[in-house]
């Protein structure tokens, strides 16, 4: 089952120019995504931004997965 990232992930014109963002943070998806892509684990990630949660990680994946679904689904 997925995280329920809606209230997690926060879009908002003001912050990071409206890129997705963890709660209203200056920290995008994009960032989180790219430390796991590059290799760092989530316990790595959660010592370098102690103020991140494992719940935030898991909404950043979700809210990818939730947009690759969408791109698929709009292509077909």
């Amino acid at each position: 089952m997925m995280v329920d990232y809606r209230s997690i992930i926060t879009i908002d014109p003001r912050v990071l120019s409206g890129r997705p963002c963890v709660r209203g943070m200056r920290i995008s998806v994009y960032d989180v995504l790219g430390y796991l892509a590059s290799g760092m684990t989530t316990d790595e990630i959660l010592a370098d931004f102690p103020y991140l949660t494992r719940e935030d990680i898991q909404a950043c994946l979700a809210f990818a997965a939730d947009r690759e679904r969408s791109f698929i689904a709009v292509q077909a």
